[in-house]
């Protein structure tokens, strides 16, 4: 299963700084497993994304590159409080070559429902609070 990983611990990185959250829309957009709702612009997207980056204990990654013409993935795993977790982040670029849109797909089921139980714990008295509760909406 891929949210194992290789079980090589030379293989685990924790320097990972992704180049694309560097270049955001000022509208970009996010979607994830662990979110209620599209997250919309800059800073609520890199407020969110530097929790949730904290949370790992290390990122193994099975890929990392371009694709297709506008578009950039990463497929990694990792663990959260000894939890074993993956992803396999999907980012859209616009017309100037910004992160656009970003899909943020978590698995297995108990890591995802793990991290917006952390998530929902910092950001409990925060405009982003909403993202993630059950009968949240559309907020920043």
């Amino acid at each position: 299963m891929t949210y194992l990983g290789s079980g090589d611990p030379a293989r685990r990185r924790t320097d990972y700084q992704p180049t694309w959250i560097k270049d955001l829309a000022d509208d970009v957009t996010m979607e994830g497993a662990v979110l209620n709702g599209i997250v919309h612009g800059a800073e609520a997207v890199r407020t969110l994304l530097a929790y949730a980056r904290s949370l790992y204990e290390y990122q193994e990654f099975v890929y990392v590159g371009e694709y297709g013409e506008n578009g950039f993935v990463e497929d990694y795993s990792s663990r959260i409080q000894g939890q074993p977790v993956a992803n396999i982040a999907v980012v859209y670029r616009n017309d100037r070559g910004q992160a656009q849109h970003l899909v943020m797909n978590h698995r297995p089921l108990p890591a995802v429902l793990l991290i917006g139980r952390l998530m929902a714990e910092r950001f409990r008295d925060t405009p982003y609070a909403d993202f993630f509760t059950v009968t949240g909406g559309n907020r920043p």
